[in-house]
């Protein structure tokens, strides 16, 4: 599990591999991630958009933009949280993703980036 907390928001990542898949007759290792946003702020927070950056050993640096994430755009009050599921393909067994989330701070109207750490995609034999 990786945490790390911006400007009274924590960002909270645990990754499982779920297997190697085949599509469209490539090879592809399937990984899925959990990602809670805590806020610890006072204020309630919209998170509207998202940027990650995926890393795979075998390719090259692929960056995803897009509005808010799995198709929701959370609102999140302080001291509550919003926690969602999704996944990556890799062609090769090593990975990793890191990125922001935009948010906007309801009191003050303003726009913030929440950072997402840098998290490890691998398959468990890679660890030994």
């Amino acid at each position: 599990m990786i945490e790390q907390i911006t400007k009274g928001i924590k960002i909270i990542v645990d990754t499982n591999f779920e297997g190697k898949r085949y599509q469209n007759l490539r090879l592809y290792y399937a990984f899925s991630y959990s990602i809670t946003i805590e806020n610890q702020s006072s204020d309630t927070v919209q998170l509207i958009s998202r940027h990650w950056n995926i890393f795979d050993s075998l390719s090259d640096l692929e960056t995803v933009d897009g509005e808010g994430v799995v198709g929701e755009k959370p609102i999140i009050a302080p001291k509550q949280s919003y926690t969602y599921n999704s996944h990556c393909l890799l062609s090769s067994a090593i990975g990793a993703m890191n990125g922001h989330y935009n948010m906007i701070n309801f009191s003050s109207s303003k726009q913030f980036k929440v950072l997402i750490p840098t998290f490890h995609l691998m398959i468990p034999a890679t660890l030994n």
